[in-house]
């Protein structure tokens, strides 16, 4: 299994070397999983971690009340259970396949970093840029309203995995509007009524499972 070439910029494997990439492809084993099956689970104590090669997902955690909430989007290239590989603490989410997805097993990450200096310091930077991203999730929920927020994850995702097309960005992305409220932290009646404000000023037009946007900038005004 090689990677994909098309790896989201800035996840963990576009950052490393062709050797670096060698090396952990050879210390890994690949693995396939089907759309919807659950890639990882939330209070296991497994310790492998997982580099995305191919597909997307979504990491989630679920309130005492037994409400989902979606914590990220990860795509191909994402280093994935990575703390509960270093720590030996439970894994903090449950990761779910969005689309079907590939990627590298790796059984022993610590012995990996143990080995390869350089990718320790490029995953301590990784995570201080997951770290600011949900410090700023967290100014969102607060200042924010429900149109605010869900502009900003249509805003993330278009910049992420969107596909330009006639007159705007097409996102193809498996998400249903109760995963949008889990990610939004509102109600799926508020999601589905931000929606329809959006799509009445003509900056969005939804279907099943993608979203077209077509005043980009405007949106971006909007999430703001």
């Amino acid at each position: 299994m090689t990677p994909s070439p098309s790896l989201e910029p800035g996840e963990f494997l576009s950052r490393l070397t062709p050797d670096e990439i060698a090396d952990l492809t050879a210390a890994a084993r690949g693995r396939r999983w089907r759309r919807g099956a659950t890639v990882m689970s939330e209070g296991d104590t497994s310790g492998w971690a997982l580099v995305l090669t191919s597909g997307r997902v979504k990491v989630s955690s679920h309130t005492a009340g037994g409400t989902e909430v979606v914590l990220a989007i990860r795509g191909p290239g994402a280093l994935l259970g990575d703390m509960s590989a270093i720590s030996g603490e439970p894994r903090s989410g449950t990761i779910t396949a969005l689309e079907p997805v590939e990627g590298l097993v790796i059984h022993d990450f610590p012995g990996f970093l143990n080995g390869h200096g350089r990718v320790a310091v490029l995953l301590l930077q990784l995570v201080m840029e997951r770290l600011r991203d949900a410090d700023r999730k967290r100014v969102e929920y607060g200042a924010f309203d429900t149109t605010g927020r869900v502009a900003t994850r249509l805003v993330e995702l278009a910049e992420r995995f969107g596909e330009p097309t006639d007159g705007g960005v097409k996102v193809a992305l498996p998400l249903s509007q109760d995963e949008l409220a889990g990610w939004t932290g509102a109600s799926r009646e508020a999601v589905s009524k931000a929606l329809r404000s959006l799509r009445d000023r003509g900056l969005i037009e939804t279907g099943r499972r993608r979203v077209t946007i077509y005043d980009l900038d405007s949106l971006r005004r909007r999430a703001r």
